[in-house]
């Protein structure tokens, strides 16, 4: 079975991701998008069109905010979703507290 570490790898190889130091600005920048826009896409006075762009928007900057914390960016927006994951898998080495481990 192909560790999550190995699917990122495999990913890079073949140009689907490319791979970049993580940035601790962009990682909280990401996050801070996603938390903006939760509350927004739960409002119901919003149309329904607004609050799932709001929402997809939302869980495409967690997604991203995952693979940039790997050290990888893409420039499809689906596969931040397809490697999900192998994203949100944490090695033990790394704890979840936001902040981003050097290597």
């Amino acid at each position: 079975m192909t560790s999550p570490q190995e699917t990122l790898q495999n990913l890079a190889k073949i140009g689907k991701l490319k791979a970049e130091p993580p940035d601790q600005a962009e990682f909280d920048g990401l996050l801070r998008s996603a938390r903006n826009r939760l509350p927004d896409a739960q409002n119901p006075g919003l149309n329904p069109e607004s609050r799932f762009s709001l929402a997809y928007d939302a869980a495409h900057s967690l997604a991203l905010a995952a693979l940039r914390w790997h050290g990888y960016r893409s420039e499809n927006r689906y596969i931040v979703f397809q490697i999900l994951g192998s994203t949100v898998s944490l090695p033990k080495d790394k704890k979840s507290n936001g902040t981003i481990k050097s290597r």
